[in-house]
């Protein structure tokens, strides 16, 4: 490869960092989504009547979605060229935006949600091997991957905030038609300002194995959810979780035959990745949850605006950022990545704790703010030497599926968190509220109590679910210190 007078290599993109701002606006349009609508979901329940039970199909179906074709759509991109891939990404997903931002039923809008997952799973690794492509000099590298790691990161923040202005300013539908004038220039800029190279005719769709693995997914997920109305041992909901645990198990059976699986074995047969992999699914299985409580908690029973409440999730999302980029980044290189994951489910796990005291009169900054910043600081603990961990001394051709099948696990455990923390949520509630309810007169304070009641059960859940996730952790993983700078390891296509 030549050099320019400049320093620059003779066949870089001079357009390539104008083409990183398209690709991270992307990036950012797709994490955003997954908070967004937390802050609009109740104003959502409101206007299309939903129930307490099917609420959280607004945040799964696009997580599932999402999650479960993500390794199908770094197939795709693959096969078809990144860039057109990236361009079908997001046409579709400001269609799919503007299909629930005019949603008149509950299931039109679970079912464009779900459409905007899966845009999401063609989105994501076309716009990080698109990245990976424009940027070939090490230093440049580098530097395009902390500006779009930092822009991705800051996703979540972006969306709480964003979420209460427009819901309070304007409606909850604009937190979904907001997508796409932004998809609509990210579209005009890939197109003028991105180049690709040619798609790879050899490589081939494991479909079979994207059905069976979302189907299980989907039917686990489902069960969860249909057990608030009908009990566990209903059998429908019985018939629901076999037939998932079945498909997944068959999805397991063909990805040892598939000529092109979608998820290589050999990627989770070794014990740290593995390791990793699960800690992650379950450690996010409470952040999920917690936005989904809180939430509610916020709006309905202290009365926040939509505005306050996306401003009052703030230190939570800053805490897992300092967690991550101060704490964790600086003292991987010099402890082994269970030194900080273990402490890090302890830290998260004491926060939840603080919000089992919850009440209909708590105090914000006396309770909440202080389990806010000790959970995600523990959340910061937890995701960085993840990532990192999962995605050292993988092969080459393996890279993008390490990467891709650590995203698929925090969106498939925030799914099943989501799903099954809410049918214990409304359970418990609904068995509180019966109980105490003695009279017309005091109705609506048991109501309220019975609400803040199954959160504060469906968040002993989530603590015993954590230090799970910190057991697996703690016993799995038993990588050592890496050898490496952190700035070598794969990007991931989204962060939390």
């Amino acid at each position: 490869m030549s050099v320019t007078r400049t320093g620059e290599p003779s066949d870089a993109d001079p357009h390539r960092w104008w083409g990183l701002v398209i690709i991270a606006l992307a990036q950012l349009m797709v994490v955003l989504d997954a908070t967004i609508v937390n802050i609009a979901l109740p104003s959502a329940q409101r206007d299309l009547g939903m129930s307490d039970g099917n609420r959280q199909w607004v945040i799964t179906a696009y997580t599932l979605a999402f999650g479960g074709l993500l390794l199908l759509g770094g197939r795709i991109a693959d096969l078809v060229g990144r860039k057109r891939t990236f361009v079908i990404g997001l046409v579709g997903f400001a269609a799919a935006s503007a299909l629930g931002g005019g949603a008149t039923t509950p299931t039109m809008l679970y079912g464009a949600r779900a459409l905007q997952g899966a845009f999401a799973a063609l989105l994501a690794p076309s716009a990080l091997s698109l990245l990976t492509t424009a940027f070939t000099d090490p230093r440049e590298r580098g530097k395009a991957f902390g500006i779009y790691g930092a822009l991705a990161g800051s996703g979540s923040a972006i969306g709480l905030l964003a979420g209460g202005l427009l819901t309070e300013y304007l409606n909850w539908r604009w937190c979904l038609y907001v997508n796409v004038p932004v998809a609509i220039v990210a579209v005009v800029g890939a197109a003028t300002l991105l180049r690709d190279r040619p798609g790879h005719r050899g490589a081939r769709l494991d479909v079979p194995g994207a059905v069976l693995g979302c189907g299980g997914l989907v039917a686990i997920v489902y069960g969860f959810s249909e057990a608030q109305p009908r009990g566990w041992t209903d059998p429908s909901v019985l018939a629901l979780l076999a037939a998932g645990v079945a498909l997944l198990t068959a999805f397991v059976w063909w990805q040892r035959r598939a000529p092109s699986p979608l998820l290589p074995l050999h990627v989770v047969k070794d014990r740290n990745r593995a390791g990793c992999f699960l800690t992650m699914a379950l450690a996010v299985i409470g952040l999920f949850g917690m936005f989904l409580f809180l939430t509610y908690y916020l709006q309905v029973v202290l009365g926040y605006s939509p505005v306050r409440t996306g401003l009052a999730f703030l230190p939570l999302t800053v805490a897992i950022v300092v967690g991550s980029t101060q704490i964790s980044a600086r003292l991987l290189q010099h402890v082994a990545p269970r030194v900080l994951m273990v402490p890090g489910t302890l830290l998260a796990a004491a926060g939840m704790l603080v919000f089992t005291r919850l009440s209909v009169h708590s105090d914000y900054t006396g309770l909440m703010l202080p389990g806010m910043l000790v959970m995600g600081l523990g959340m910061g603990l937890i995701f960085m030497p993840i990532f990192a961990t999962a995605t050292a001394g993988v092969s080459p051709q393996d890279s993008g599926v390490t990467s891709a099948t650590v995203n698929t696990s925090q969106q498939v455990g925030g799914s099943i968190g989501t799903a099954l923390l809410n049918t214990v949520a409304t359970t418990s509630g609904a068995t509180y509220i019966a109980a105490h309810l003695t009279g017309p007169a005091r109705r609506a304070l048991v109501v309220r109590e019975g609400i803040v009641h199954g959160y504060t059960t469906a968040i002993w859940w989530a603590c015993g679910i954590m230090l799970l996730a910190g057991l697996i952790a703690g016993l799995l993983v038993t990588a050592k210190a890496p050898k490496h700078a952190l700035g070598t390891a794969p990007v991931p296509e989204s962060v939390p």
